[in-house]
């Protein structure tokens, strides 16, 4: 039986069986992911080392936006409508646009901006296409995360593997919850932080350790890698992970949650047998 795949449900990504596509080849739309990733991570790299500054905050003074945000993101558009001028595109900081197609890019075109922005190596350029679904929904059918100057590049597609820097990624047996390594970060809204901390505080004594990374496409294909055991984060913005998600679910991962309108309430992720031994601590 195949491993699961990414499906976006109107605004909402659920995870399913990958199923034909006449139309749009998942290998075809990867290529052109990958393509447009590498060349939108050399231009952030190369940004980053001219310096940079934040341009803008959006929806606090802690949700910032940097110059370079803003020219990857049109790189990213400005190629994908190039080579395809018909799909949709979703993007983290440009209007969405609906297309004709059926396809529709989810686009972070820097995830992690806090790290890019002190010079940390540990962002991304994240790029899903998706597809509807004759019920209304979508699936991811093609995902790539780049992470420039750590040299890494995860990708799947919906009827393919998991990959990292061309080499399969398959999850083994799970850790026990005492063992486990937990990623997981705060959201935005200063309001829901006092959720997460005691969360944290719940799962501290019964885990093997916390880690706050800020770039929650690198941790969810951490999970793919084994790099870490599990991922959970509150209000997601779908951009983060819709690439990441169909990546952790190919190498086998339980992800769970969705995205409503844009941003999942609850997502984790992790080896199906350590999701349900974590699931019950979270509410």
């Amino acid at each position: 039986m195949p491993a699961p795949a990414l499906r976006v449900h109107r605004s909402k990504i659920i995870y399913g069986t990958a199923s034909d596509v006449t139309n749009h080849d998942p290998a075809h739309l990867l290529n052109l992911a990958r393509r447009t990733a590498r060349e939108a991570g050399d231009l952030a790299a190369e940004l980053r080392a001219g310096g940079i500054d934040v341009a803008s905050t959006k929806s606090n003074r802690l949700d910032i936006v940097t110059q370079a945000d803003t020219a990857v993101e049109t790189l990213i558009r400005t190629r994908l409508r190039s080579a395809r001028p018909d799909d949709g595109f979703l993007g983290e900081e440009g209007d969405p646009s609906e297309g004709t197609s059926g396809i529709t890019w989810v686009v972070d075109p820097i995830d992690g901006t806090v790290n890019y922005l002190y010079g940390s190596p540990y962002y991304a350029v994240s790029i899903a296409a998706t597809v509807r679904e004759p019920d209304g929904g979508r699936r991811a059918l093609a995902g790539c995360v780049l992470a420039p100057e750590l040299g890494v590049e995860y990708t799947a597609t919906a009827d393919g593997p998991a990959v990292r820097n061309g080499q399969e990624l398959r999850l083994g047996d799970p850790a026990p919850l005492a063992d486990a390594l937990v990623a997981t970060g705060f959201p935005y809204d200063l309001g829901r932080r006092e959720r997460v901390v005691r969360v944290m505080a719940r799962l501290a004594p019964l885990i093997r350790d916390f880690r706050l990374n800020g770039a929650a496409s690198l941790e969810l294909c951490g999970v793919a890698e084994g790099r870490l055991d599990a991922f959970l984060l509150w209000d997601l913005p779908v951009w983060d992970y819709a690439a990441a998600a169909l990546v952790a679910t190919r190498a086998g991962a339980r992800v769970r949650g969705g995205t409503d309108s844009p941003r999942t309430p609850l997502l984790l992720a992790a080896q199906p047998a350590l999701a349900a031994s974590i699931t019950p601590h979270l509410t």
